[in-house]
């Protein structure tokens, strides 16, 4: 067969600006070697001969946006063979050459060898921080080619700007997908999660991928009740929706307390006993859950022992916690008499990992109340990080925590005392459910805001923490009188056992 006797004659245009204004902007959602760099394509012919010629040369993105700027995802050019390699190389010498994908890997029967394009592209990486830190420490090359970082937050400061800006990211997403409109209220309900998915007051989460989800699920219900507008109890049972599709785990949690699997006291007192709050990430939601802590304390030297530790079970920043709240004791009752205790904390019934240190106030209080004899109540729960200060330091997920725990008293009983001490520096942080709102406004359910270890130890056993005296003793029948002198109790033990332990080395010396 005889091939065109007009293909010599004939032009491939590879790129058509005619349309384009201004620098030319690709954005390329399948960096494969072919749609990024081109290629030669050939074709069999009758005799089972591979063909090809120059009008089977086909540009690819990098070419399309000469002259102006190119944007992919950095892991997706990672993972495609040949791409990062290629990549790196052309930008470096800012030429660019059209060559066929499978001539890299040796079996081609192609011979075309179009000339080199001189390139002049701005190529714009997609990626997180981590991959970002990996190709900067690990390839030589990409710090010398990729020179300006930019990063997104994902959260930006809440302003009326801002709030115009959302509302109008909202009706953008009803009128392009023919979704009802959102009433004010319906509004307020996406701006309140938006800054509820930020964890503080004065910011909101810039996520609009899931914000876009929400209106669009919002909608839905909005369509099922047959409603012109979309309500704020539509946006509400979105979020609810989309949290009961993924909180299994939470679901069979509160189930194990109510029917006292895990065996958690919602009213009552008990020493040497608290009820701490950990949280737990379900993908794009946390959930809380109060978790007993114990700690029992008698004379020794071995300090706290962190059980949590022993059993491999404990992380680095929660072992960090421990070793600061045992510099706090330290500090505060043992400047004149050495530190002759050996305490002990646990969290019970925990048999997987432990990390971070918001258990470490919850800790200092089970601490003190085994070491005073002063019940803690286990209607409060409490979270927090401690410094060596006694100062109470904010914590993470303070809404999921308080929560967790307001759900437990729930399922076994309000019963009006309940609540939550949490640091002080946390209030700017609260978002609670409408649910825990309308319980803390009825005083059927309370948050304690507080600044020191001292404070919170008031609020869990009702009596005076004490001063220290100019004498440096505690005031009288206080908490930290107490504590105090149960610690000079033990050191006292620790100096009449060693010394007994000294005259029976002696005595034994002297028989020899």
């Amino acid at each position: 067969m005889v091939g065109d006797p007009f293909t010599e004659y004939r032009v491939n245009l590879l790129i058509d600006n005619t349309d384009t204004e201004g620098a030319p902007v690709v954005l390329e959602n399948n960096p494969s070697y072919p749609n990024l760099f081109g290629s030669i394509e050939m074709t069999p012919s009758m005799g089972g001969i591979i063909q090809t010629d120059f009008t089977k040369i086909k540009a690819g993105s990098f070419l399309k946006a000469n002259g102006g700027y190119l944007v992919v995802n950095a892991l997706d050019a990672l993972i495609e063979p040949g791409v990062w390699t290629t990549l790196k190389r052309t930008l470096k010498h800012q030429v660019h050459e059209i060559q066929n994908f499978a001539s890299l890997y040796l079996f081609s029967t192609s011979r075309l060898k179009p000339e080199k394009i001189e390139s002049r592209v701005d190529v714009v990486m997609i990626g997180d921080a981590y991959l970002y830190n990996l190709l900067y420490f690990m390839d030589p090359d990409f710090k010398k080619i990729f020179k300006v970082k930019a990063e997104f937050d994902t959260e930006t400061t809440k302003e009326e700007n801002t709030m115009e800006q959302y509302i109008r990211f909202i009706k953008m997403i009803t009128e392009e997908e023919k979704l009802s409109p959102f009433d004010k209220g319906a509004m307020a309900g996406v701006l309140e999660y938006a800054t509820r998915m930020s964890g503080r007051q004065k910011k909101i989460s810039t996520r609009f991928n899931i914000i876009a989800d929400i209106v669009r699920e919002s909608a839905h219900w909005g369509a099922a009740d047959n409603e012109d507008y979309v309500k704020r109890e539509h946006v509400d049972r979105a979020i609810k929706e989309r949290y009961k599709r993924v909180n299994l785990i939470e679901d069979k949690i509160r189930e194990f307390i109510e029917e006292g699997i895990l065996m958690i006291d919602t009213e009552g007192s008990m020493t040497g006993q608290v009820n701490g709050l950990s949280v737990y990430p379900i993908g794009e939601f946390y959930f809380g859950k109060p978790t007993r802590i114990t700690a029992t304390t008698a004379v020794g030297r071995a300090g706290v022992i962190n059980i949590e530790r022993e059993s491999d079970l404990s992380g680095r920043t929660h072992n960090k916690g421990v070793l600061i709240l045992a510099g706090f004791l330290r500090g505060k009752y043992c400047q004149n008499r050495p530190f002759a205790l050996s305490a002990s904390l646990a969290f019970e019934q925990s048999y997987s990992g432990v990390e971070g240190d918001s258990a470490s106030s919850p800790e200092v209080y089970a601490i003190l109340s085994s070491l005073s004899g002063l019940p803690l109540r286990q209607d409060i729960a409490v979270t927090g990080s401690v410094n060596q200060r006694g100062e109470m330091q904010p914590i993470g997920a303070v809404n999921e925590k308080i929560e967790g725990f307001y759900d437990a008293c729930k399922e076994k009983g309000l019963t009006g005392e309940q609540g939550v001490i949490i640091p002080h520096q946390n209030v700017s942080n609260l978002m609670l459910r409408q649910d825990v709102i309308n319980a803390v406004s009825e005083g059927t359910f309370h948050v304690y805001p507080v600044k020191t270890v001292d404070q919170g130890m008031e609020i869990l056993t009702g009596i005076e923490a004490g001063a220290l005296k100019e004498d440096g003793a505690f005031e009288p029948e206080t908490v930290n009188h107490l504590v105090d002198r149960e610690l000079d109790r033990l050191a006292r033990s620790w100096r009449q056992y060693t010394s007994r332990k000294e005259e029976s080395a002696e005595e034994k010396t002297e028989k020899k």
